[in-house]
């Protein structure tokens, strides 16, 4: 089995964070996971500024993205990331409430790997999201990594 990647996870709902983890945590997936709250804390993580400036190590190899975010909405951070040559080859999973035909188009647009509507139901969720974190961190075989380069090199 090969070594799993970080996962960048930007949620406001808690409730949905900790369903999400103890999904993940089923296949040992939830210790590689960053949580962050809104669409800025995000962005700020992949770029490295702010409270990340010295965050070390990769970029994540997967980002699990709700829209409806306080500061910077998910659309916003996908199309970022989506427009950032050395971030768009991170594959994003739209993780949302939102079945709204304008969101799912738009987040397509710009680019988005996957659109999943949350499941109401509290085992269907638990599934969903086990599904999503086997196929993007076990089954998918991403592009190599690329790493950060330090500043003057």
């Amino acid at each position: 089995m090969k070594e799993p990647g970080t996962i960048l996870y930007a949620e406001d709902d808690e409730r949905d964070v900790e369903l999400t983890m103890e999904a993940l945590g089923e296949h040992n997936l939830a210790n590689s996971v960053k949580v962050v709250r809104d669409g800025e804390e995000a962005l700020d993580c992949l770029y490295r500024r702010g409270a990340y400036k010295d965050r070390v190590g990769e970029d994540p190899v997967l980002i699990l993205l709700d829209i409806k975010m306080p500061k910077v909405d998910g659309l916003q951070v996908l199309r970022r990331t989506k427009s950032d040559a050395r971030l768009k080859i991170i594959p994003v999973v739209v993780l949302t409430s939102s079945r709204e035909e304008r969101d799912l188009l738009e987040s397509y647009q710009l680019g988005v790997n996957a659109y999943v509507v949350k499941p109401v139901e509290f085992e269907k969720f638990l599934e969903a999201v086990k599904e999503i974190g086997l196929f993007w961190m076990l089954l998918n075989e991403p592009p190599p990594r690329y790493r950060r380069q330090k500043a003057g090199s």
